[in-house]
């Protein structure tokens, strides 16, 4: 007799991650999971008390992800915020629904869009700080919520295919929108 395959709680994670990145995060359900990960619920609720536990470690990979793809962007401008506002740009047109369950949902979490888009240990936006030489906080806080504001439209125009610019375009595009701010 054949034996059972054993599912991971790191199969399950990785599992509930492709399904979320090809089908949105409203596919996600025990049956749904399941169905994806080719078992059935049975392993899911023997690692998992709940699926909001499940839903919990999901977020954590997703964060991850986002994180390790900023974190490997290629460099495009030596200006303040773009290669920034480019990767994020960027994962939201490369991956429309791990954007929307980690910037435009309930993603379930206390992290603010500040702590998501620093990216923990990464220190994103720290590093954006760096740059400009002198400013105090107070500045540099309202700076950074003037851009965000601007990135964040910007990648759910790409979301939403309304924003069909070149790359170099939207460098230059940032670069001038970003020193208009800084001014």
């Amino acid at each position: 007799m054949a034996r059972k395959q054993v599912i991971s709680k790191e199969g399950l994670i990785d599992g509930a991650f492709r399904l979320v990145q090809e089908q949105g995060i409203e596919a996600l359900s025990a049956r749904s999971l399941a169905k994806f990960c080719g078992c059935s619920t049975q392993p899911i609720f023997r690692i998992y008390n709940n699926m909001d536990e499940l839903k919990a470690d999901l977020m954590e990979k997703c964060f991850d992800f986002f994180s390790q793809y900023v974190a490997n962007f290629r460099s495009v401008s030596d200006k303040p915020f773009v290669n920034l506002g480019m990767s994020y740009i960027g994962f939201a047109k490369n991956y429309p629904n791990l954007f929307a369950v980690i910037f435009v949902l309930d993603n379930g979490t206390d992290r603010n869009m500040y702590d998501l888009i620093n990216g923990g240990k990464h220190g994103f936006v720290t590093n954006e700080y760096k740059k400009f030489n002198g400013m105090s906080q107070d500045a540099f806080s309202l700076l950074f919520m003037k851009v965000w504001i601007f990135l964040h439209g910007a990648a759910c125009m790409v979301i939403k295919e309304d924003f069909d610019m070149t790359e170099n375009d939207l460098v230059h595009l940032l670069e001038e929108t970003i020193a208009a701010f800084y001014e």
